[in-house]
């Protein structure tokens, strides 16, 4: 073990230069990323189409190659589904992470490259234990293994030869296979496709191995670990592993969920990392613990381009590269990767905490906000009030939603939120007022909105049941750690939906 733990060490050391490498020469390596994308696709049917050999400066890339989404890659990604090649990028294209980003019925599926695969997925993975062991260096995380809350895989419907399943269950089932003795539970379980069985069985297995850390989405690692104080009679679970030393999250904002964790967990010597891994990449790590913003991972194969919020849904927006970005200002993201998505906007956006190193925080997603009246409320300005809220009432919120409430002929227009509170404050009205005036100081056309109730009335607050957020998802067939609660709609379907639902639970 003491020659495996010095191998490490020495790995991590290296790692560590090339990464404050890209910390002091964000452009210049993110210049070489384009370079080499380029070259390497370039007798490809999109290289050939736009002809990448002859692109030579990102003005080129940028005036040569559109801005790119899903809907617009669907036939070139379907016809990869049905083992065509040599389409978006060079190498074999076999696995698809399967994403719905929220619970639309419609599900995305992202090619995933073997260049994907390693020089981006799994060195984002070595990358996070360097990174944590950096800041961390007494912890022994290789003493015991790591519990991943994954979701599940199967053969897709065009070919036998290609697969999709969640990105998290395509990672696992590309795993090493020295990697299997590192982790829990195994592969049987952990690519199982009905969830709550799979929960079930991760629970009663997990249990009784020395778990050192813990990687998934909050809300479904909350349902196991649950789960396993119901079976263990624990009081806590630093009983069932002592030896815990970090909860890797990524997914959701963490903040509505951190105290839960704290007594969950309530040890000096835990952490909470945070990770930006989505379908089409992995982006970020939270490389400083004592707060809550991420490097931007720079040579993971994947060129970054950021479209000012203001300038977002414009015919030709002005659209920035790495250099070209300011501290505080809202982005939507854009990637070229290496597997084949080229200026494609994932829908997530961005603000900048730092420059050299660059570090982001994540603010939302460019579709879900609420601007019903133009008061461009976005998941980060949620968050923000929600926590206000809940500290100065004592609440705990297990999860939330919220949409408009339509203006009509006699009366304006108003937020309605949806709580499903584990800890409910004992004033909702108290609660509701905390949480309007602190969405008052986070965003000034919000203010500017409710000043005098001019165009937005007092929040509304509906309590939702426990469970029912649950039995929603479950019913649209979007259980797993992949499908989320949308925090925030600009329409009434989910929130409608839900209010339906309790209304007929209690019935």
């Amino acid at each position: 073990m003491a020659i495996i733990q010095s191998l490490i060490s020495w790995l991590h050391i290296k790692r560590m230069t090339q990464i404050d490498l890209f910390r002091k020469y964000p452009v210049d390596v993110q210049m070489e990323t384009n370079y080499k994308l380029l070259k390497k696709a370039r007798d490809t049917e999109w290289g050939k189409k736009y002809d990448f050999a002859s692109i030579f400066s990102i003005t080129d890339f940028q005036n040569r190659i559109p801005l790119s989404d899903y809907e617009s890659l669907t036939e070139d990604i379907t016809r990869l589904r049905k083992n065509e090649q040599n389409i978006l990028w060079p190498s074999e294209i076999k696995w698809f992470a399967k994403s719905s980003g929220t619970t639309n019925d419609k599900s995305k599926y992202i090619p995933v490259s073997r260049e994907a695969l390693e020089d981006c997925h799994f060195k984002g993975g070595k990358d996070l234990i360097a990174l944590f062991s950096a800041q961390r260096p007494e912890y022994e995380l290789f003493k015991g293994k790591t519990l991943g809350l994954g979701g599940s895989h199967q053969i897709n419907d065009f070919n036998n030869e290609s697969y999709y399943g969640d990105l998290s269950a395509v990672l696992i089932q590309n795993l090493p296979f020295w990697a299997e003795f590192m982790r829990t539970p195994n592969l049987e379980i952990a690519l199982m496709d009905e969830w709550e069985s799979k929960i079930e069985k991760m629970a009663h297995v997990t249990m009784k191995e020395n778990v050192t850390s813990i990687a998934g989405v909050p809300s479904w690692t909350l349902v196991l670990m649950k789960r396993i104080l119901e079976l263990s009679g624990k009081k806590d679970l630093t009983e069932t592993w002592p030896n815990l030393e970090v909860f890797v999250h990524g997914g959701v904002s963490f903040e509505p969920y951190r105290e839960q964790f704290k007594k969950l967990f309530p040890s000096d010597k835990m952490s909470y990392m945070e990770t930006y891994n989505a379908s089409e990449g992995f982006f970020a790590i939270q490389d400083d613990l004592n707060t809550h913003d991420m490097l931007l991972m720079l040579d993971y194969g994947i060129f970054y381009e950021f479209i000012p919020m203001e300038e977002f849904g414009k015919e030709n927006p002005k659209v920035l590269s790495i250099g070209d970005v300011e501290i505080g200002k809202n982005y939507a993201i854009v990637i070229s990767t290496n597997a084949g998505l080229w200026r494609y906007i994932i829908g997530d956006t961005v603000k900048f905490t730092s420059l050299y190193p660059h570090k982001i925080v994540i603010t939302g997603r460019t579709k879900h906000f609420i601007n019903a009246f133009g008061e461009e409320l976005i998941i980060e300005n949620a968050e923000q009030s929600i926590k206000i809220a809940c500290e100065k009432t004592h609440a705990q919120i297990r999860e939330y939603t919220a949409a408009p409430v339509y203006m009509t002929e006699s009366s304006k227009g108003a937020h309605e939120w949806l709580f499903e509170f584990s800890e409910q404050p004992s004033n909702i009205d108290y609660f509701m007022e905390v949480l309007d005036n602190a969405l008052k100081s986070v965003n000034s056309d919000y203010e500017a909105k409710r000043y005098r109730n001019m165009s937005l009335e007092f929040p509304k607050c509906t309590i939702i049941p426990e469970g029912i957020f649950y039995k929603w998802l479950k019913e649209k067939g979007k259980l797993g750690g992949q499908h989320k609660i949308p925090r925030l709609a600009n329409h009434r379907e989910y929130v409608d939906e839900l209010i339906t639902l309790k209304n007929n639970s209690v019935k």
